[in-house]
């Protein structure tokens, strides 16, 4: 990570892993359809009514703060992402899950189910343009699948040494963890996390994933098989 001279105005943009493969292939699978803009470097605080000088310096603190250099990894950049509500809005809206950990064994499945709470008004919605959920290791899951709007699945696990992450569209979704111990090594357990985000909302919560190398538990609960929640 490195800071952007903001002396003058940069543009600076690169490609994810998983952008510079759609881009390899040549076929037109690479395409752009959207953007976010982020502050994540922006310290608001700094804002100073009674700067010496007068209201016009008010936010030169702000203004000559260092920019982050792009890097292609979502923990570590865009985490405060801008989005656009409603005049009057009072509560920000918050995307909460029917779990907030998903503990899978060997082959296991289960569905996580989001909703915004303070969205439009109301306590529990399901927002009309879906949600995005991002899986930080691919390699982790043998089937991802969003189910409902723009809902898509996945069954394709990348073939690399290193955690390359994921995103997907869809009101809720489905994981299938890996049925072998390949990637466990000497470790028990595989942690993981997917990071829900809605769509109309821009609001996101972040869920902690384990993939256990032994069987944990069989359950028929709801036609669930293997699968414990907390």
């Amino acid at each position: 990570m490195g800071y952007l001279d903001n002396t003058s105005i940069t543009v600076d943009a690169i490609l994810t892993k998983r952008g510079r493969e759609l881009l390899a292939r040549g076929d037109g699978s690479f395409r752009i359809t959207q953007f976010a803009l982020a502050d994540d470097e922006v310290d608001y605080s700094l804002f100073n009514e009674d700067h010496p000088n007068g209201s016009q310096y008010s936010g030169e603190a702000i203004e000559n703060m260092p920019l982050l250099e792009a890097i292609p990894d979502e923990n570590n950049i865009m985490i405060h992402k801008l989005v656009t509500l409603p005049r009057g809005t009072t509560k920000l809206p918050v995307v909460t899950a029917n779990v907030s950990k998903v503990t899978l064994s060997l082959g296991s499945t289960t569905n996580i189910d989001p909703q915004t709470l303070n969205f439009q008004g109301l306590s529990n919605l399901k927002e009309p343009g879906g949600y995005m959920a991002t899986i930080a290791d691919r390699r982790l899951l043998v089937n991802f699948t969003g189910v409902g709007t723009g809902g898509a699945s996945t069954t394709v696990r990348p073939f690399t040494s290193s955690a390359l992450s994921e995103t997907i569209k869809g009101t809720s979704f489905s994981l299938t963890a890996i049925n072998s111990t390949t990637l466990f090594g000497n470790n028990s357990k595989l942690l993981t996390t997917i990071t829900l985000e809605g769509v109309d909302s821009g609001a996101r919560v972040t869920i902690p994933v384990e993939i256990s190398k032994e069987v944990i538990a069989t359950s028929s609960t709801q036609g669930v098989t293997g699968v414990t929640l907390t």
